[in-house]
């Protein structure tokens, strides 16, 4: 289940002197009521396009998300992004009047111009130094790839967008379009993930929304079902408001707010958007940066080898040593599981995470003392 409270402010400045087509389309800022102080912008810019029939209203799902995850409570940051002096996001969303754009090259090409001036409009009301962040729903994702190349756009993240062909041909201009995007997708250096319902969207064909493998460059398709926490197909229209899939578009996009280069976009992407088939990039910084701990005698509870560490109401921070049986650490077939239920690892989380959060490490007896390093996984699987 999925609780928002939405609100929509028009932008009004953005009229028919940014843009012929003014009167037509319109240009929206989402709010979520009661946990975000007024309609003041103060965070990183985010653009939603909608798709074939889609609406600006659709962007809710994923800017709750990213609200509500932020904020731990209304107008109190999170104390994991305040740490960080990380921003908000700003969502931003294009409204098209359900035109249908499947169907008509005209049309998307009017979509493309509008969104075009929708964004210089948009970093008008920043420093000049911020860049935006673009989400596509559908037919909104072959908008975003047409916008490219673009110095002001960090990353798109396309959901169920048919990238290879497009849903009917009925006129050269389509043509024409997926012929342009074909050649930004394969030389454009902006990140781009594709995000992929599967055989459970009737619309897109699983093969349509594959992003071309491009050296050098990010480009990345994710399934559904392959997605890790998601683990299932996801429909079309589902696909913007699927819980599993929503906050983590949110998440990545939180998380890429400050980041000014297109390789640390790519790894934050694939920490929380990925098929789960690798170990997210994020781990290995954190283990890289994680400094060294010596422990004394007091600082840990000292297991013996017969016992089970099971913590059902941990409350205090605490270290706990398990023993490893003398013989086994060296075979291949020696593994150590850690099961965590409503915590996490870092740097990878849940969506609600607790305040359990459990680090690995392995340990040495130094003289008196014991020097732990932090230990690198060979997997970690988050749950939904």
């Amino acid at each position: 289940m999925s609780w928002m409270s939405p609100s929509y402010v028009l932008q009004s400045g953005f009229n028919t002197s940014w843009t012929v087509l003014g009167k037509r389309y319109s240009l929206w800022l989402y709010r979520e009521v009661g946990w975000e102080q007024g309609h003041n912008l103060h965070g990183q810019p985010v653009l939603f396009i909608p798709g074939n029939a889609g609406s600006s209203h659709q962007v809710r799902s994923i800017a709750s998300s990213a609200t509500r995850q932020y904020f731990s409570n209304p107008y109190r940051v999170s104390d994991e992004f305040a740490s960080r002096n990380l921003k908000p996001l700003d969502f931003f969303a294009v409204e098209f009047n359900e035109d249908l754009s499947a169907f008509h090259g005209p049309t998307l090409d009017s979509e493309k111009d509008y969104t075009s001036a929708s964004i210089s409009y948009i970093l008008s009301l920043y420093p000049p130094n911020t860049s935006i962040i673009v989400l596509g729903h559908s037919m909104g994702g072959i908008v975003a790839t047409s916008l490219l190349p673009h110095p002001k756009i960090s990353t798109i993240i396309t959901m169920s967008t048919p990238h290879i062909l497009p849903p009917a041909r009925f006129d050269s201009r389509l043509d024409r379009i997926y012929s342009t995007n074909w050649d930004v997708l394969r030389n454009d250096s902006t990140p781009i993930l594709s995000l992929c319902g599967g055989a459970t969207d009737s619309m897109v064909p699983s093969e349509s929304c594959i992003l071309p493998e491009v050296e050098g460059v990010y480009r990345r398709t994710v399934f559904s079902s392959a997605l890790e926490g998601s683990w299932t197909g996801v429909g079309h229209k589902e696909m913007v408001w699927c819980h599993q899939v929503r906050w983590r578009v949110a998440r990545a996009a939180l998380e890429l707010g400050p980041v000014n280069s297109p390789r640390p976009r790519g790894q934050i992407l694939d920490t929380w958007l990925r098929d789960g088939s690798t170990l997210p990039p994020a781990l290995h910084t954190h283990q890289q940066t994680a400094a060294d701990i010596t422990l004394r005698p007091g600082q840990f509870v000292d297991l013996r080898e017969s016992e089970k560490l099971e913590l059902k109401s941990p409350n205090v921070k605490q270290t706990y040593l398990l023993p490893v049986p003398k013989g086994d650490a060296s075979k291949s077939s020696s593994k150590f599981v850690l099961y965590l239920s409503q915590g996490s690892i870092p740097p990878t989380s849940p969506h609600h995470p607790l305040p359990l959060r459990a680090t690995i490490r392995i340990c040495q007896p130094s003289n008196e003392e014991i020097r732990c390093i932090a230990l690198t996984p060979s997997k970690l699987k988050a749950n939904s």
